[in-house]
């Protein structure tokens, strides 16, 4: 049985708000052997009903979905559908990387969604771009971000020389990327 750490901002979880979101949330766990500690959180903010859902498999694998409604109880139905459309998707690719019996594939046989999955079974890349990654620091790398109009910015830190990615986060704020070179 998968443990659920379920948490709200700006709204009460009560118990069967909690026992809905288990019993909805926890039917991802169909496809998998285990998983690890299902966190969700629901946050009320402007009228939205916002669930945010992380599902960890063993093997390095994070599923996620969001979904922002103006009811709670239909936000959390369209993240599971979110979620298994996600495994239904990219079934190939989680059988291959969790060969040793995590995944369970006999789930698909019976399951209501549509078998989706692309003939060649890669990503498709419809563009490529070329730039010079320049030295900056993180204040400056938003700033060019936010001159460029982007989401994301990919810079070269001034100080440690590693190759680092700033983002525009959902909620207006910015992230940090930063790698381990």
């Amino acid at each position: 049985m998968a443990t659920f750490t379920v948490r709200g901002k700006n709204i009460e979880i009560t118990p069967s708000l909690r026992e809905y979101v288990e019993k909805r949330v926890g039917k991802v766990t169909k496809y998998f052997e285990s998983v690890g500690d299902i966190k969700v959180l629901l946050t009320v903010s402007k009228g939205r009903h916002i669930v945010e859902v992380t599902v960890p498999i063993p093997g390095g694998i994070l599923l996620r979905g969001e979904e922002s409604t103006m009811d709670m109880y239909t936000s959390i139905d369209l993240v599971v559908e979110k979620l298994e459309r996600q495994i239904h998707k990219q079934k190939t690719k989680l059988s291959r990387r969790l060969r040793s019996g995590q995944f369970k594939t006999e789930e698909f046989k019976s399951s209501p969604l549509p078998d989706v999955h692309d003939e060649s079974d890669t990503y498709k890349v419809v563009k490529t771009k070329h730039f010079i990654v320049k030295p900056m620091d993180v204040q400056e790398a938003i700033m060019e971000m936010n001159l460029l109009n982007h989401n994301f910015f990919v810079f070269r830190d001034s100080e440690t020389e590693a190759v680092n990615v700033v983002y525009r986060r959902n909620d207006g704020n910015y992230g940090l990327i930063e790698s381990n070179n």
